[in-house]
């Protein structure tokens, strides 16, 4: 608990037999109330570490559902346990855990409902690995966004999320996208309905088993986040209605 809130971390995890002990070693276990595994049909030992460490739940999909189908099956999970205070950490050990303390005193202060982990803000993206055309690719799209949304956040790519259970169930995230594009949507969502969002520095680190989409892939991605920004604004407009935007509680 921390400061009488349940706090529970979920692990999305795709091939992570190589990162997760690593990343959860580190997870401060005197804060942290539950730890929640989903493996998105991984073809390797992901789910066996996952046991080997202990963790106590796990959810195995059958099939192959994407990052935005896996965070969905995470968030149900965290709001099933009780959840006050749930934080994504990529089992890829990618960013540290050693945030994590940092991230939920925020939330369990009620100082913001959401905390974003930023690659970008500082010098650590680039120390860490991030290559080059990411880097120019993930400025680029933040500046996008930043216009439409009529946000100043440094990043709106970074893996790394803290939320208040308020946010998970005013937000209707199972209407997303089961792609990478989730994420935004997830953001675009939270700042529609009037959220502020924290960002504290993160560095990060890329590595060969650090889980990394290709180019193609990113381009993709691109172009989706770009179309929820311009829905994003129509809607603010009045110009276009979209049932995501509308609060569930």
């Amino acid at each position: 608990m921390i400061l009488g809130k349940k706090l529970v971390i979920v692990l999305p995890a795709y091939n992570a037999e190589l990162t997760l002990r690593k990343t959860y070693s580190e997870i401060p276990f005197d804060m942290v109330d539950e730890v929640v595994l989903v493996d998105d049909n991984s073809n390797d030992r992901t789910v066996a570490v996952a046991h080997e460490l202990g963790i106590r739940h796990i959810i195995k999909h059958d099939k192959n559902r994407g990052y935005g189908g896996n965070q969905k099956s995470c968030y149900n999970k965290a709001l099933e346990l009780g959840g006050d205070i749930v934080i994504m950490l990529h089992p890829d050990y990618q960013y540290t855990p050693k945030l994590i303390p940092s991230m939920a005193y925020l939330i369990a202060n009620d100082v913001y409902q959401v905390v974003l982990g930023a690659r970008t803000l500082g010098k650590g993206a680039l120390r860490g690995g991030m290559p080059l055309y990411k880097y120019i690719f993930n400025r680029g799209l933040t500046f996008f966004e930043n216009v439409l949304l009529r946000q100043k956040l440094a990043e709106y790519h970074t893996g790394y999320r803290a939320f208040s259970r308020e946010i998970l169930r005013r937000i209707n995230y199972e209407i997303n996208s089961e792609d990478f594009v989730f994420d935004n949507e997830m953001l675009s969502q939270i700042v529609y309905l009037g959220y502020e969002i924290a960002e504290i520095t993160c560095p990060t680190k890329y590595f060969e088993e650090a889980s990394s989409i290709n180019f193609s892939r990113s381009v993709t991605y691109g172009l989706g986040v770009m179309r929820v920004s311009i829905v994003h604004r129509l809607c603010k407009w009045g110009l276009m209605k979209r049932e995501m935007y509308k609060p569930l509680t």
